[in-house]
């Protein structure tokens, strides 16, 4: 009988204290150095890239020869080239401009923010670099030129289903990842 008391009153007290819940937080992201290496001259285009990435084939159904995937093991994190060779024509950098935009538009159903801005990059060429704002499954998209030969395309995308403000920090990197290997692009001979 003793002991049901004893159990019954170590119960009483035991839930007394006042409940108190734990704030909200995100998870300590820790991001490599940024260190960079320049991609081999086997493409019609270089710039240096991340030391802490990977360059792999494109492998989707559409890609063309000189598509690539800048992989991120560390944060399943992909920024995908796409290539299209101009060769001079007017009609084709036209078309290839108007895709890019038209890409970027797809995003307008559920982005809060789409910033564009132009950067003018040291081979005196220009680049629209565009950040989007919201849960929108690519984060930062670019596009280049030298008008007459060279059109490059690139977008951020990542491979797990994550708010986007928790990968803030994340997409921060990435972003200034892409702006370097922007203004590290060369144009090589067309191939």
């Amino acid at each position: 009988m003793r002991a049901i008391i004893l159990f019954g009153f170590l119960f009483l007290m035991s839930c007394s204290q006042d409940y108190l819940p734990k704030p909200k937080g995100f998870n300590r992201i820790i991001l490599p150095e940024q260190e960079y290496q320049v991609l081999s001259d086997t493409f019609p285009y270089q710039f240096e890239y991340s030391k802490n990435a990977q360059i792999l084939k494109d492998n989707s159904w559409i890609s063309e020869r000189y598509w690539i995937d800048i992989y991120y093991p560390e944060m399943d994190a992909n920024i995908q080239i796409t290539y299209k060779a101009i060769n001079g024509s007017e009609k084709r950098a036209a078309e290839f401009f108007n895709d890019s935009y038209q890409l970027t538009a797809k995003h307008n159903v559920k982005a809060y923010a789409i910033d564009e801005n132009i950067l003018e990059l040291p081979n005196g060429d220009f680049a629209s670099v565009v950040a989007l704002e919201g849960e929108v499954p690519t984060q930062f998209q670019f596009h280049v030129s030298d008008s007459t030969q060279h059109f490059m395309r690139g977008a951020l995308y990542f491979k797990m289903a994550t708010q986007n403000d928790s990968l803030a920090p994340v997409i921060d990197y990435l972003k200034r990842d892409i702006i370097h290997m922007l203004t590290t692009l060369r144009w090589n001979d067309p191939l």
